[in-house]
């Protein structure tokens, strides 16, 4: 028996030996091979000559201190084919990454996890939309993205696997027999389909209207999602030219009871890991101040758009410079672009700048299709069945394996969701006021059987890049609204600014006109009623240029008139973020000059603080002990700035969770809870002024009904209590602001694996973060989840067009893609800090500040 013992004594010994041994192995790894010796295996060649086919002649590329690179060349495909070459060298990982989003292919790099997202991506269709696309496009615009593609290919021949990044050694683990394929200009335009997506509007605030419809009445939900507030700025007050005609707007009075959006939903946000959700976060700041009242006597242009967070950054910064301009090679261009896609998306050449935010316009439209219950395969179109149009699709998987999906279609758009019968009607008796759909008047019933189809613009053929190449050379405010009219979709707000003085704001885009209905909630699809009967004209989209006011403010709010003609959308941001930008423009101590415009973009007044805050002198409430007391006093007396040091913010950020979430949750389903955005924002302006209405009474208590007086209390005494059981009851050792809100930037693929030893690896943060959701400095956070940054300002950009070399840039991590590479998150301390570094223009500056040069030769 000892023997025995003594023997299993030595197995356990040998085994926990081998354990120790397998961790230490995997340690050492994952934290010392990796990082020390792999990553540098992919920083690329800066320096020196490099001799590739394909070139006609030289390009010369400086890389500043920042790791910017700045192009210069003889013709235009050595300039694209150059600019494909450094896309390559540092964002490979990222463009592959993202072709695969595109075309629907994620499951023959990860695996059989990606599966459904593929299928719902296969169902979308972006790479037939953008196979469409290449078809349509002139040959000037296909040399341009063949250039690209060849440049991008010139790297990858000499290039495989860890030497183009990082992540393919974590990739190699997962799924060995992954072989990396050349770039296509196919694989440049869908990532279009991607921002199109990123930017899409309002399907679903059209999901969440529909459901609230199940336990609110048409009143309610109007205060959860009120009208553009009437006090707040629009972007273009007057517009002239335009026919006078309204089209009917009232939504539809479908029986949405007993509607099921479950697979509608879960195939949207089945994207959300890669391209992040849509929520109040997603937007843009933009604004242009012409030279009256600035200190340089020329204007100055300002951009930063929101967009989620990721490392590395979305936007690659570089300067594409022909050595001489000609008709034949035009290009004289700095700023940002796609990793993926040749030009520069936001920036400036010669002669103009431009910024973009989103529009938000409504160009979706959810559509129920009468499906025949004999008959699956076909579905109703006025009073008639038809065929779905359907095609097969082949996923593949890594490891060899493959599914094959059916995609069906309607005339609207693919079909999005399953097959369904109404379910019971949902007769919610929380609510007194609330009509069960079988009690009401003129209302249309669900078919016996349904589908949902997705309407939406971006599904036909047209490129925003064409677009984006016209403003890269445009030399004045008719050739910059010319190459707008070339963008369909996603529509953007473009402002505009030039070295003669001239400011100017242009809306693009393809905005449906509809025959009825206001786009807020899904409609029958089986009659012709609610078709989209054709597009807003480009002449009569919204513009100005050189607005009497001398500047012009764009932040995803109205952008038009309130006598407009045409529908955009009842969905715009609500216009806290302009309201406060116009504010500070109007309230200059002097004439603005790029410091102050820096103040701007950092700006961290919460409005919603200001709007809720004075009501405690309503209240007149005693708190029950000190801790309260402080807590009181410090928010009524705070200035509602929201620094990261600010002890104050992080008090008033948990109260509004706490009221944001106690007000609302408990009178809507789960799906559509409190968000905490610039919506809600708007609502509470509605709910202070009502202390009694319905919403602030707190169904789960019995036997009695509180008012707003009541909730904000509460609010108080839970944030309190909460601080005190996480921090102790000591005030002094409560957060600041910054120690909750704090910004990660996660690689978007395998920095969100869930396994810490490979997220350590790409991941980078936390860094205490000033700002706010809905706020100028705009660091979104979603109450009820988290206060960690999920949407940012992506860049800050400021133009200065007294000279383009004054500008100033910063964007959130750094140039490379490469993890441990110096210029991997070199930018983000900058970012967080709101601090900036030259946008350099002029060749003698660009080559001052390079300490890297790097010749490419045919």
């Amino acid at each position: 028996m000892k023997k025995t013992s003594k023997l299993w004594g030595k197995v356990l010994g040998g085994a926990l030996i081998l354990l120790l041994l397998i961790v230490a192995g995997a340690l050492f790894y994952f934290k010392v091979y990796l990082p020390k010796t792999v990553a540098q295996r992919s920083f690329p060649q800066t320096s020196g000559e490099i001799r590739l086919s394909g070139l006609d002649g030289e390009a010369n590329i400086y890389r500043d201190s920042m790791g910017i690179p700045h192009i210069y060349a003889e013709s235009a495909h050595d300039l694209f084919f150059a600019q494909g070459y450094v896309h390559a060298q540092d964002r490979f990982w990222q463009m592959d990454a993202w072709r695969h989003i595109g075309s629907a292919q994620l499951s023959e790099m990860f695996g059989g996890a990606q599966v459904k997202t593929d299928a719902f991506l296969r169902t979308l269709g972006w790479r037939q939309t953008a196979e469409a696309e290449w078809e349509a496009l002139n040959p000037v615009s296909k040399a341009i993205l063949q250039a690209y593609a060849d440049g991008v290919n010139a790297y990858l021949k000499d290039h495989d696997k860890t030497a183009l990044s990082l992540e393919y050694a974590i990739l190699g683990l997962l799924s060995p027999d992954y072989k990396i394929q050349e770039w296509t200009p196919i694989n440049s335009l869908t990532w279009g389909k991607a921002m199109a997506w990123d930017l899409r509007g309002n399907m679903g605030d059209e999901i969440a209207r529909a459901e609230l419809l199940k336990v609110l009445t048409p009143e309610q939900v109007a205060l959860l999602y009120p009208e553009y507030p009437e006090d707040h700025p629009i972007i273009v007050n007057q517009i002239g030219g335009t026919e006078s005609f309204m089209v009917d707007s009232q939504p539809a009075n479908l029986d949405y009871s007993a509607f099921n959006f479950d697979s509608v939903s879960q195939n949207a946000a089945l994207l959300d890991p890669f391209l992040g959700p849509l929520g109040d976060g997603i937007g843009s700041n933009s604004w242009v101040v012409g030279g009256a009242l600035t200190d340089t006597g020329m204007p100055y242009l300002a951009n930063d758009p929101h967009l989620g967070i990721q490392m590395p950054s979305i936007w690659y910064q570089v300067g594409l410079h022909c050595i001489q301009k000609t008709d034949q090679c035009p290009f004289e261009v700095a700023g940002f672009s796609f990793a993926g896609v040749p030009g520069v998306v936001i920036g400036h050449n010669d002669r103009i700048a431009w910024g973009f935010t989103n529009v938000g316009p409504d160009v979706m439209d959810l559509y129920i299709e009468k499906v025949n219950p004999d008959n699956p395969n076909q579905y109703e179109v006025n009073g008639k069945w038809v065929d779905f149009e359907t095609r097969e699709e082949v996923i593949k998987i890594a490891g060899g394996k493959s599914e094959t999906i059916t995609v069906r279609s309607t005339r609207h758009g693919p079909v999005v969701s399953d097959t369904y019968a109404p379910t019971q009607d949902t007769d919610d008796t929380k609510n007194p006021d609330f009509i069960p759909f079988k009690d009401r008047v003129g209302g249309v019933d669900l078919p016996e059987q349904y589908v949902v189809a997705l309407a939406w613009t971006a599904l036909t053929p047209s490129t925003p890049f064409e677009a984006i190449w016209g403003f890269d050379k445009a030399q004045n405010w008719n050739e910059f609204r010319m190459a707008a009219s070339q963008f369909h979709v996603p529509a953007q707000n473009l402002v505009y600014a030039d070295v003669d003085g001239n400011i100017g704001y242009q809306m693009p885009g393809d905005v449906p006109i509809r025959k009825n209905g206001d786009g807020t909630l899904p409609v029958p699809g089986w009659t012709d009623d609610y078709e989209w009967t054709g597009f807003i004209p480009f002449d009569e989209l919204p513009y100005t240029l050189n607005p009497k006011e001398g500047y012009i403010v764009t932040a995803n709010n109205r952008v038009s008139p309130w006598d407009y003609p045409y529908l955009i959308t009842k969905d715009w941001d609500y216009g806290y973020r302009a309201q406060r930008i116009v504010d500070m423009i109007q309230s200059a101590p002097g004439k603005i000059d790029k410091a102050y415009i820096q103040s701007m973009h950092g700006d961290s007044t919460d409005l919603n603080a200001a709007s809720l805050l004075p009501t405690w002198k309503e209240i007149n409430y005693a708190p029950t002990n000190k801790n309260e007391s402080y807590a009181l006093d410090t928010l009524t007396n705070w200035d509602y700035t929201c620094k990261a040091d600010s002890q104050a913010c992080a008090i008033f950020q948990q109260f509004w969770w706490h009221l944001d979430q106690n007000t609302i949750n408990d009178d809507v389903p789960k799906r559509d809870q409190a968000s905490g955005g610039a919506k809600d924002f708007e609502t509470f302006r509605h709910l202070l002024a009502d202390p009694n209405n319905f919403f602030w009474d707190d169904k789960t208590t019995k036997d009695v009904v509180e008012t707003r007086n009541d909730m904000f209390i509460a609010a108080l005494s839970q944030t309190v209590a909460q601080f005190e059981k996480e921090y102790g009851k000591d005030p002094a050792k409560w957060p600041q602001w910054g120690d909750l809100h704090t910004a990660t930037f996660r690689n978007s693929t395998l920095g969100e694996s869930g396994i810490s030893l490979i997220e350590d690896l790409f991941n980078r943060g936390p860094f205490k973060t000033s700002g706010g959701q809905s706020l100028v400095n705009a660091t979104g956070w979603d109450v009820g989840k988290s206060f960690e940054v999920d949407w940012l300002p992506s860049m800050r950009m400021i133009a200065d067009m007294s000279d383009l070399n004054n500008s100033l840039t910063v964007h959130t991590t750094g140039q490379s893609g490469h993890a441990y590479h110096p210029h991997y998150d070199d930018m983000a301390p900058l970012w967080t800090a709101i601090k900036y570094y030259p946008m350099w223009w002029n060749p003698d500056s660009v080559i001052k500040d390079s300490n890297e040069h790097l010749i490419l030769k045919p």
